[in-house]
């Protein structure tokens, strides 16, 4: 197995994972570390589909984790 070939398992397993996770931030860091480690394989093995469609897939995966800490900043702190 070369290092091409372990990355390509590497990317799947973090997808997999990621899917098992019960909170959504843990579950859209994983798939998107899944997803960038997906389109270096992609891209070494000049497979465009699948490069560009991992890659806007990470991109979903930014922006909701954006969103989701935005929301969590805008929360008014309670006093304890």
């Amino acid at each position: 197995m070369n290092t091409v070939e372990m990355l390509g398992y590497a990317a799947s397993i973090m997808i997999a994972l990621s899917l098992t996770m019960k909170n959504i931030v843990k579950l859209r860091v994983l798939n998107f570390i899944g997803c960038m480690l997906f389109t270096t394989y992609a891209l070494l093995i000049n497979a465009w589909p699948v490069a560009v469609t991992n890659g806007f897939i990470a991109c979903v995966n930014v922006y909701f984790l954006l969103k989701i800490h935005n929301e969590k900043v805008k929360l008014p702190h309670s006093i304890a």
